[in-house]
């Protein structure tokens, strides 16, 4: 299959010449992306920052945007990038700016655009997969308490650092937990 609005470049489309160097992760992404439609790939928290999680291979399998979700436990968040692949996986069309209710117990997410100059940092797998980007990724961001979303002036403090804001430029982004890596 090739995903749209761009020639799918994956390693499931196109020989590279390295498929036998494929490692133990690499074999299991293509497998869960034959067999699921997509795979998650889970970082959990540690010393160096919050956990995070993203798809590989919605952008192959439904010519949909990757999913990335930050700062909840890496189970919870690979629950909610499945409810919403298999929301793309049904038809619907996922976009910037889109809010979905029911994602994480009972409450809406907002999605917003990945801009490309934060891949490296985050998405190092998909690169691999896809073999270089463009490949779209949205941002599933989550409300706290009050269903104020971290970008919100009104927003709880401790709220606000619980996620990046990846569709800002990494120089404009507040400085904090998820900008040391670079």
């Amino acid at each position: 299959m090739t995903a749209d609005p761009f020639q799918c470049r994956c390693v499931l489309c196109h020989n590279y010449g390295d498929r036998d160097e494929a490692d133990r992760m690499d074999l299991t992404i293509i497998e869960n992306v034959h067999r699921h439609g997509w795979h998650v790939v889970m970082v959990p928290e540690d010393d160096i920052g919050p956990g995070f999680a993203y798809t590989i291979g919605l952008s192959h399998t439904h010519s949909a945007p990757e999913l990335a979700v930050f700062g909840l436990d890496t189970h919870v968040m690979h629950q909610m990038l499945n409810r919403l692949g298999e929301k793309s996986a049904a038809g619907a069309v996922l976009a910037d700016g889109q809010r979905h209710p029911d994602v994480v117990d009972g409450r809406q997410v907002a999605l917003r655009q990945v801009d490309l100059r934060w891949y490296r940092t985050f998405f190092g797998q998909a690169i691999g997969f896809y073999r270089r980007p463009p490949f779209p990724v949205l941002q599933v961001a989550w409300p706290d308490a009050d269903d104020r979303f971290h970008w919100e002036e009104r927003a709880e403090e401790r709220h606000r650092g619980s996620q990046p804001q990846l569709w800002l430029l990494p120089s404009e982004h507040p400085v904090g937990i998820w900008t040391t890596e670079l």
